[in-house]
């Protein structure tokens, strides 16, 4: 098991990241979603809450040259009447998609069928996504990622992974890039096994602080009570 700390610290640019795991006390689950920024367009921006979830703004309107894939909302929650609520998470608008899919009847897989990665070639970034699922007191979450066949735009790869029941303290990490360069190569391998340790604010701390502080832009991240389904929720910007 990997410690996020550490593998934060030791890569100044995984571009944007999705954490998913249950708390050590095994009553939460824990959400996190980071946005990282090299243009001085992706770094105009900050996380704000939007109903049950959060969109991105530009924090300097005047400096948003391209909104089209920085401006979204990456976390939207849907709840059915009869009880079971979902959380979506994801580095992009593919949110909308998979939140109309789940409404339609569709399953997380499915609603991801109409998309690929990001047209932003020669990088060609990653769509990840994760949506976590409560229902009568248990909990369980999916990972997707979209991506280019190895920079090739011809073929886009597919992979999702699913986890019941997940085990006290432990999540899984999945970041667009495996670290900086030119093109920025995408993620490789399953979604890295992290601890999940200590209560929200721990979490957070430790998170923002391991985050490059050149890099960084905004992150979130929400505990919510298995149980109950009640939450609490955390957001830090650089800009402010």
């Amino acid at each position: 098991m990997m410690q996020l700390e550490q593998e934060l610290k030791n890569n100044a640019y995984p571009g944007r990241g999705i954490v998913i795991g249950r708390s050590a006390d095994g009553k939460k689950a824990a959400i996190a979603y980071f946005i990282m920024g090299r243009s001085t367009n992706s770094r105009n921006r900050v996380f704000v809450t939007e109903g049950e979830g959060i969109r991105t703004q530009a924090f300097d309107p005047e400096k948003l040259t391209d909104p089209s894939l920085v401006i979204y909302a990456p976390v939207r929650v849907l709840a059915s009447p009869e009880g079971q609520t979902d959380i979506i998470v994801t580095n992009g608008d593919q949110t909308d998609t998979i939140y109309d899919g789940l409404s339609r009847g569709l399953t997380f897989e499915q609603s991801l069928r109409s998309r690929q990665f990001e047209p932003d070639g020669p990088n060609y970034t990653p769509r990840i996504s994760g949506l976590v699922r409560l229902a009568g007191g248990k909990f369980d979450y999916c990972m997707s990622i979209l991506k280019s066949n190895d920079g090739d735009p011809a073929c886009c790869n597919r992979y999702t992974f699913t986890y019941d029941n997940p085990a006290d303290g432990e999540g899984r990490f999945l970041h667009t890039y495996m670290h900086d360069g030119d093109p920025l190569p995408s993620f490789q391998g399953e979604p890295k096994k992290v601890a999940v340790q200590g209560d929200i604010d721990s979490f957070a701390e430790m998170l923002w602080e391991s985050l490059n502080e050149e890099n960084k832009v905004s992150l979130f991240v929400r505990f919510i009570d298995i149980a109950t389904g009640q939450y609490e929720t955390r957001i830090f910007n650089k800009n402010q």
